[in-house]
């Protein structure tokens, strides 16, 4: 079980898109997704030493698991596999997390993401990080959320900035990542600059309504 802290855990979802806690069934899928992806993920990712399919196997994904339960236990974190429901079934296909949350006077996190290559243009990370901003206003009583992206991530960049994260830093040398000390853009967002809108799952149902 989880352990219960303000807005977690929780099931969330809108259309195929579902977010919801990890369970250690997921090892062999969360392993698939992320070998296939090596290409797709390592350029981007703060990873520990090791050969990539030993540091994303079934075994390893066991230690992620551990930890990700620990983090959410002490309300440091709400991490969501994201999946696609399909076939009757649900697939699992991406990672979310509302990670480095700080309460009282600051009331903020950070959110990381990654999604497979596969489903990648399909607007499932946009969909399941305007469900997870929403989620953190409302039931995790969080007031802002931070986004730090290297620069060259195009395709990171364009979820953020179509959803309408502001840009509002430059990190130099932010966090060692693919062997080297990597420069950031940070965004972010607080809750009033969606409330008026409905929420930021709002705003982007009539972002997608308008594209087509």
């Amino acid at each position: 079980m989880w352990g219960s802290t303000p807005g977690w855990p929780a099931v969330l979802a809108d259309g195929p898109v579902l977010l919801r806690p990890y369970r250690r069934g997921d090892a062999r899928a969360w392993s698939e997704v992320r070998i296939a992806n090596q290409k797709w993920l390592s350029p981007w990712e703060s990873a520990p030493p090791g050969p990539w399919a030993e540091m994303n196997s079934t075994r390893a994904y066991m230690y992620v698991y551990r930890d990700m339960k620990r983090a959410a236990s002490r309300g440091d974190s709400m991490p969501f596999a994201v999946c696609l429901k399909e076939n009757g079934g649900e697939r699992l296909v991406g990672h979310l997390n509302l990670g480095s949350i700080v309460r009282r006077a600051f009331g903020s996190a950070y959110v990381g993401y990654w999604v497979d290559s596969r489903v990648a243009g399909r607007g499932v990370i946009p969909t399941a990080l305007a469900l997870a901003v929403d989620h953190a206003f409302g039931p995790g009583g969080l007031h802002r959320v931070e986004v730090n992206i290297r620069p060259e991530n195009g395709p990171s960049r364009r979820v953020v900035e179509k959803l309408g994260f502001r840009e509002e830093a430059y990190h130099p040398r932010y966090m060692h990542i693919d062997g080297a000390w990597r420069d950031h853009l940070g965004y972010a967002m607080t809750s009033e600059e969606v409330a008026a809108e409905g929420g930021l799952l709002a705003r982007w149902r009539r972002l997608r309504t308008a594209a087509t």
